[in-house]
């Protein structure tokens, strides 16, 4: 690196800030990223209303319910209907368990 120990140091703990900086925005991008893949923001956006409803709405309607994450995972692999209003939410096909269970994860996470 370079020749002068106390710019090592200081090297070295940007680089650490950095990956852990990383670390921590990178799964919530790859989710974000994911939905993006599999059409679902054609339906649904972060916070606000599209077709179906805001994923932060989703998150906190859901905050606090223990079977949130399982009831989630079949609405995105089943479809559902009557929950956010009139417009039924079509089955997703392109999406497999894994994957469900990542955006649901994700959406629960979002603030």
């Amino acid at each position: 690196m370079y020749p002068n120990p106390k710019r090592n140091l200081a090297m070295k703990r940007t680089l650490i800030t950095l990956a852990m900086a990383l670390s921590v925005a990178a799964p919530a991008m790859a989710d974000e990223a994911m939905a993006k893949a599999k059409n679902c923001m054609a339906c649904h956006a972060i916070d606000k209303k599209l077709v179906g409803p805001a994923y932060k709405d989703v998150a906190k309607k859901y905050a606090g319910n223990k079977a949130a994450e399982a009831t989630l995972v079949q609405h995105v692999l089943k479809g559902s209907s009557g929950v956010w209003g009139p417009v039924p939410m079509p089955a997703n096909a392109q999406v497999n368990e894994a994957e469900a269970k990542q955006l649901v994860s994700w959406i629960l996470s979002l603030k």
